[in-house]
């Protein structure tokens, strides 16, 4: 091996020379300290200072202690978290070890303790000139005190006497002084720092600022579907060009350090004077941390529920959080999307019918970008649809199936006028934003903005299919609920899994199917003993909680009757699917089969419809069992065995094979 150094150009060689720096600085340090030592001799180095030291130490020449700190800062911070000239003296007397490392041997040596190296409150007091027995001193020190209260200050190791007891300054405070304005490493993970670049000004933003500059120090926004109370306050309060701090209470209350990120939270909101924005805020309220915000100039709250009086001792100021106007979403639209180098599609009339708020908007842009790129990077409307989609919750996916849809209009055969109320429905959810917000359409009442339909008919008849086609043409995702996560034996306990269904989908972008509808939203009756009158109860409430639902809902059932007339008021779109006559039949056959299945000449697809009314469902049934027995085979589909799955379809619904249907194919039915 050989025994050269390393290469001066090789990593470890720059490595090598930093030490090599590093410690010709550390053998110079060590020649001063012992040059400038008065006794270098002395065995017990270390475990005391002496009186020469300390004037050796006070003689050492170092930056000015004021210049170090900032006057102009100290000052704000004074008036901000409102301190006395006493209160400002213990700060910077408990500030001094954090700016001046000297001062750690200062305070050794005046505590007479080597191993004390902080400000106790008795020498705090002292250094200010006040008595240690004095109470008006010492409660400049309490847990109301402002230091205290404002987290500018820590009383440490609180199971000793008051006078012994340590004084810290935190980090934060400390970095604040010195001309540090990065925020809290502690806040990183509740903090929320959305991108609202370019975004126009969210209605009323303006009135809370109105509101805040008057002196309003607690707000609650109430969120409206499609609008962002962070989005709302953030603008507010920057409306009175003071700094904002967004804060995720969800992450807050989650957080096992709650209490410390609340307080970090009062002391970063007055050393910077900034106002707080935080949410959202659910049913239990904000918790117990909202009083130790009493300090911060200015306080947002926001959630989708109503405000509680109980949360807080303090009274709140209660407005909404309203959704941006169309106008409004094109220019959030426009200006998510203005760097972006190829936008193939007009973003706002893609996602018209959307629900987002601002901060989805600009995470929907990001979203569509990214799944552009497999595409070559050019971004047009599916990009666009896929990405607002990106941003629904995954709650609604715990109580009912996501479908993704996979057909198009093409794929149903129906009669015209099918077609047409399907294509209504679709309309409607498509323009609802124009007709009941700009138009001012809706009636009163607290009816919501929801766009229901109900599509009746046989099974098979294509409802199902129907409400995936609806959502492939809004660009939204299929959600069948599952009625097993819905239906309940024990009293009370379906309508809250009902309630929860609604409020998931209140914040999703989808198409709501409850299929056997009639299982849920049947007919009220006579009460004749208590399990009918819960009953009614629930379709009661059911009926309430259709008028107030935002979103988009399909009841699908094969029993219309069995539906309780007051729903059918209550909805957009009936609709009717009949059972397929021969010629559309004929149709669906030919479509069942399609162009990839191989197919022997014998299939006659003209006796097929004329003999055998089935409906779709059954249709596609029969033509999947026969081509298993082709596959099975290895052969094409051969008209024995379409009429063979046929005969088994026939079984399965419990009707007979008779002569004048199979005729002259009954014998292979058998």
């Amino acid at each position: 091996m050989s025994r050269e150094g390393p290469d001066v150009t090789s990593p470890l060689a720059a490595v090598l020379d930093g030490l090599a720096a590093l410690e010709r600085r550390i053998r110079a340090a060590v020649a001063d300290r012992r040059n400038g030592d008065p006794n270098p001799d002395d065995p017990f180095r270390g475990l005391y200072l002496s009186d020469e030291v300390i004037e050796a130490l006070l003689d050492e020449p170092r930056m000015p202690f004021a210049a170090a700190t900032g006057g102009t800062r100290l000052g704000a911070l004074a008036r901000a978290a409102r301190l006395t000239p006493l209160d400002e003296e213990l700060l910077l007397v408990a500030l001094a070890p954090d700016v001046d490392g000297r001062f750690e041997q200062f305070y050794g040596y005046l505590n007479d303790d080597v191993t004390k190296r902080r400000a106790t409150v008795s020498l705090a007091l002292r250094l200010c000139g006040v008595a240690e027995a004095s109470a008006s001193g010492r409660a400049r020190l309490d847990a109301a005190a402002p230091l205290v209260r404002c987290c500018l200050l820590t009383v440490d190791q609180p199971d000793r006497p008051l006078l012994s007891r340590t004084l810290r300054v935190p980090d934060r405070v400390a970095a604040h002084l010195l001309g540090d304005d990065r925020p809290d490493p502690a806040l990183t993970e509740v903090l929320a720092r959305p991108d609202l670049t370019g975004m126009p000004t969210p209605p009323g933003a303006d009135r809370l600022a109105r509101a805040a500059a008057a002196g309003a120090d607690l707000i609650y926004l109430r969120e409206q579907p499609g609008a962002s109370g962070l989005a709302t306050g953030l603008a507010g309060l920057a409306l009175l060009d003071r700094p904002v701090l967004g804060v995720d209470a969800v992450r807050l209350t989650a957080a096992a350090e709650r209490a410390e990120l609340a307080r970090a939270l009062v002391r970063e909101a007055i050393l910077t004077g900034a106002g707080l924005v935080l949410g959202p805020i659910g049913t239990d309220g904000p918790g117990p941390w909202l009083d130790a915000l009493a300090e911060v100039p200015a306080v947002v709250l926001f959630g989708a529920t109503g405000w509680d009086p109980s949360w807080s001792r303090r009274s709140a100021l209660l407005l909404d959080a309203a959704p941006m106007a169309a106008g409004q979403r094109a220019a959030l639209w426009r200006a998510a999307l203005d760097k972006r180098p190829a936008v193939a599609a007009d973003a706002a009339a893609a996602t018209a019918h959307f629900v987002l708020d601002p901060v989805q908007v600009r995470r929907a842009a990001d979203a569509a970008a990214l799944d552009a790129l497999s595409d070559g990077g050019t971004i047009g409307a599916a990009h666009l649809r896929r990405g607002a989609r990106s941003q629904n919750a995954a709650g609604l996916e715990r109580l009912a199936r996501r479908v993704q849809p996979s057909v198009a209009w093409p794929d149903l055969v129906l009669p015209p006028a099918v077609l047409g109320q399907l294509r209504e429905f679709a309309a409607r959810a498509r323009h609802r934003h124009l007709v009941l917000d700009e138009w001012r359409m809706r009636p009163g009442g607290g009816r919501g903005r929801g766009i229901t339909g109900l599509f009746a008919g046989d099974s098979g008849t294509g409802k199902t299919m129907s409400a995936e086609v609806i959502a492939a043409e809004l660009g939204l995702d299929l959600y069948t609920v599952n009625l097993a996560t819905v239906v309940d034996k024990y009293v009370g306990e379906t309508e809250k899994n009902l309630e929860r269904i609604f409020a998931e989908a209140a914040g999703v972008n989808g198409v709501l199917l409850f299929d056997e509808a009639d299982a849920i939203f049947g007919k009220r009756s006579e009460v004749r003993d208590a399990h009918d009158r819960y009953a009614n109860i629930e379709s009661a409430y059911l009926l309430q909680r259709m008028e107030t639902f935002d979103g988009l809902a399909i009841l699908a059932t094969n029993l219309r009757a069995n539906l309780d007339e007051a729903f059918t008021r209550r909805l957009d779109t009936v609709v009717d699917f009949p059972t397929p006559d021969e010629e559309l039949r004929r149709t669906l056959w030919d479509r069942c089969l399609g162009g990839l299945l191989p197919r022997d000449a014998d299939v006659d697809l003209g006796f097929l419809a004329s003999a055998f009314e089935l409906s779709g469902g059954h249709i596609r049934s029969a033509v999947v069992t026969a081509a298993y027995r082709a596959a099975d085979g290895n052969r094409a589909v051969t008209m024995a065995d379409v009429v063979a799955a046929v005969a088994r379809e026939y079984r399965k619904l419990g009707r007979l094979c008779l002569e004048r249907e199979f005729g002259p194919y009954l014998t292979l039915a058998r």
